[in-house]
């Protein structure tokens, strides 16, 4: 074995941005990248990058990947883990998973980019749609979608080809989406609302809980949005201001 491969190195490495989420917590964000394609979210580069020339010809491309740390973990990995896809009864190697839970702490994400804004504060900041990052995820490095080399819609993907993922009904009365609104006053009412009833298809419970009378709170752009899973139903109960 050539010996620099012996030894152990590490490579320091430090945030150029940090990313603004709905989500203050990990608990209710898509479980992958893209899955709730119109979920809003920002790019705030840290001091250093925060220049224009940085992100000049950005605007040409459609997609990013984002580099990031999985900041809001806690616990160790381990070689094998049980994906939610599989019901959380099987095991997969880590390497053969999307687990948050890894060697060195790192996620990637391609996310569709919605603007570069450049005129404002703490600009450029890159406003971009369908991530799975909590508020105040470091990023490491962003790199653009390239189609020609990043893109293989006849690849091979595993014991994702077998497992079908079905959203769920969400069932959410017209007197707490109004509470939603009036609580939360996002800028565009409907749209928020619809992007929370697809957040919340994507039945953001651990897998192996089938208690139809638990009652979960998702924090939430600045609510905790209260439901329950009755018959693979997702009903909302509740919404009160954090």
């Amino acid at each position: 074995m050539n010996a620099a491969y012996e030894q152990e190195d590490s490579v320091k490495i430090s945030p150029v941005a940090y990313f603004r989420s709905p989500f203050p917590t990990k608990f209710g964000i898509p479980r992958q990248s893209g899955v709730v394609d119109s979920l809003p979210g920002e790019i705030v580069f840290v001091p250093e990058f925060r220049r224009e020339e940085a992100v000049k010809g950005l605007e040409g491309f459609d997609y990013l990947w984002l580099i990031w740390g999985f900041s809001g973990n806690a616990g160790s990995w381990k070689m094998t883990v049980r994906p939610p896809r599989l019901g959380g009864n099987r095991s997969v190697g880590v390497f053969a998973s999307r687990s948050p839970f890894r060697p060195n702490g790192l996620g990637l994400s391609s996310v569709r980019i919605e603007s570069v804004e450049t005129d404002v504060p703490d600009g450029p900041v890159i406003k971009v749609l369908g991530a799975d990052l909590m508020d105040g995820t470091p990023i490491y490095d962003i790199k653009p979608y390239v189609r020609y080399t990043d893109s293989h819609p006849d690849a091979v993907s595993g014991f994702t080809d077998d497992v079908e993922w079905r959203k769920s009904e969400v069932i959410f009365p017209d007197v707490l989406k109004e509470k939603f609104i009036r609580l939360c006053r996002p800028d565009s009412p409907d749209r928020a609302v619809a992007i929370l009833e697809n957040v919340l298809s994507q039945r953001p419970v651990p897998q192996y809980q089938h208690d139809p009378s638990k009652i979960y709170g998702m924090p939430y752009m600045g609510c905790d949005i209260r439901f329950k899973v009755v018959d693979g139903k997702v009903e909302v109960v509740e919404i009160v201001r954090n």
